[in-house]
């Protein structure tokens, strides 16, 4: 009984991470999408936690380098003006990246959001990862997410998991993270 309600649990906990059916958008799109932001380079893990239980809910990496774009790995981030090709959303101006955390955070998730300063060369090589990626199968965000972090240099002492907050609680261990959440209380 205990296995049973061990792996309900983590089915539910990894049903945040859901299947995207929509086709890719064209590399001409996907070129003309790209936004690159004045701030430093960057990564950024974003946690969607359930407010009611603390388990995690779905995982996605910002990476800010020569153009900023969030790998939303089996993500449900939708609107017809953002670029999406492989799980990568393009031209993630600061509205865009509003509308993304505003998107996940409700009445019953937050948005931990976890910065990490990077060198250029980190977030050049984050970028190539992501975008050589492709699509991620549903329930795979964070497997995904951290699969790609272990190549980064620097971050290889990043553990493999399932489990978003896990990764989040890594994060926390590294240097120099700005920790941001955002709550709100819509449906």
């Amino acid at each position: 009984m205990k296995r049973l309600f061990a792996g309900l649990t983590a089915l539910a906990v990894l049903a945040g991470c859901s299947v995207d059916n929509s086709p890719d958008s064209s590399v001409q799109a996907v070129a003309a999408a790209a936004y690159q932001s004045s701030e430093p380079p960057s990564l950024t893990v974003f946690t969607m936690v359930n407010n009611r239980t603390g388990n995690g809910g779905h995982t996605s990496l910002m990476v800010n380098g020569s153009q900023r774009v969030i790998f939303d790995p089996a993500g449900s981030f939708r609107d017809s003006r953002v670029v999406e090709r492989g799980d990568v959303l393009y031209g993630i101006t600061p509205g865009w990246l509003a509308a993304y955390k505003s998107a996940h955070a409700r009445a019953s998730f937050h948005v931990v959001s976890q910065e990490i300063p990077v060198t250029a060369a980190q977030a050049e090589q984050a970028l190539r990862l992501v975008q050589a990626n492709g699509s991620v199968p549903g329930a795979f965000c964070t497997s995904a997410t951290t699969g790609l972090l272990k190549q980064v240099d620097g971050f290889n002492r990043i553990g493999s998991t399932f489990y978003p907050v896990r990764l989040m609680d890594d994060i926390a261990t590294l240097p120099n993270v700005t920790t941001i959440k955002l709550y709100e209380n819509d449906s």
